[in-house]
């Protein structure tokens, strides 16, 4: 069959909605009609580092339908709501995936890199990626979910903070912003970090308790002022502010990285000794985990903060995410009604 979709050739230097051929889902697959895709840092990061050759259709936050699936598919069937995330199908034999750990998977897929992914109108994804949307949420709220908001999710719950302990989160961005909600609806003091004054009311009336302009203040001496806190997320799209942010630990905290870049992070080894600090990383989530982390969200109120294009914005949704002035994720629709 004939579908679309946002092909991006030379880095970003082409980008344009063009016929595509479609095929039948083969086994083990299932074409999904894709009703929203979530832009991230990520897909940014793909396109720039793609060889000018390549042709990319990004997206690895895709929420939709599903339009037919392929032999030996079972639990699934037309028309239930469905999405993909960063996690994009695993080899299911390995030691990770035998576990349930599948997004370590060696052979771990990625829509929109490992085949193209959610910015069109049809995808073909393994049955294995998908997970189930409930009702309560609409398209453009579930898709972020499959990336920003299980990595955010995860991320704090699986610091296994005792309640009332204070987490901190730099940068209140498509990730941050979620953070923010998740930290603060799993019982924990929050303190939010971004640049700008101008930034403080939005921060809060998202739920955090505290807010630190990173604009006039370093934020790991701030943190440190203000008491420390137990656990530092770092969603900032670079990892050189990592040292600094020790300042700000309390004994025994953690910082767990979230924003990736290739930049490196230099930590005395007397301060992990000294204070019993851990450094960690999140690398999003399972399908099982995206379900746990829209349950919580619909049970707690939770919502990502979308602006929504039409598909054939593709171009301009990506140069406002270029800009940094995206507030707070970027969504794309080929649907008229869904589209801002």
């Amino acid at each position: 069959m004939k579908g679309s979709a946002i092909r991006i050739r030379g880095g970003a230097s082409q980008i344009r909605r063009e016929a595509v051929d479609v095929p039948d889902p083969g086994p083990g697959e299932v074409r999904v009609r894709v009703m929203a895709c979530g832009m991230c840092g990520n897909d940014i990061q793909t396109i720039d580092g793609a060889d000018p050759d390549s042709v990319l259709t990004p997206g690895h936050e895709i929420a939709g339908v599903v339009d037919a699936i392929g032999p030996g598919v079972q639990g699934w069937r037309p028309g239930g709501r469905v999405g993909v995330g960063w996690f994009g199908g695993s080899c299911g034999e390995c030691d990770f995936c035998r576990s349930g750990d599948v997004v370590h998977c060696a052979q771990r897929r990625t829509p929109g890199i490992s085949y193209p992914g959610g910015w069109a109108d049809m995808v073909i994804v393994p049955a294995a990626a998908l997970f189930s949307i409930p009702d309560e949420l609409s398209f453009t709220q579930a898709a972020p979910m499959g990336c920003a908001g299980v990595t955010t999710f995860n991320a704090v719950r699986w610091a296994h903070l005792p309640v009332g302990r204070r987490v901190a989160v730099l940068g209140v961005g498509g990730l941050g912003h979620l953070a923010v909600q998740f930290a603060a609806k799993m019982g924990y003091e929050v303190i939010a970090m971004a640049r700008g004054a101008d930034r403080e009311g939005d921060v809060l009336s998202l739920g955090a308790h505290h807010f630190i302009d990173t604009g006039t203040e370093d934020p790991g001496e701030a943190l440190r002022a203000a008491g420390g806190a137990d656990l530092i997320l770092n969603t900032a799209p670079s990892a050189a502010v990592g040292e600094s942010l020790l300042a700000g630990l309390r004994v025994y905290g953690q910082i767990t990285f979230i924003g990736s870049d290739p930049s490196a992070v230099s930590i005395p080894v007397s301060k992990l000794m000294g204070m019993g600090v851990k450094i960690t990383g999140q690398l999003t989530g399972s399908p099982r985990d995206i379900e746990e982390a829209m349950r919580f969200a619909l049970v707690t109120g939770i919502r990502p903060v979308t602006r929504v294009y039409a598909l054939d914005d593709a171009a301009d949704a990506i140069a406002r995410l270029r800009e940094g002035t995206v507030r707070y994720r970027n969504v794309l629709t080929d649907e008229p009604a869904l589209a801002g």
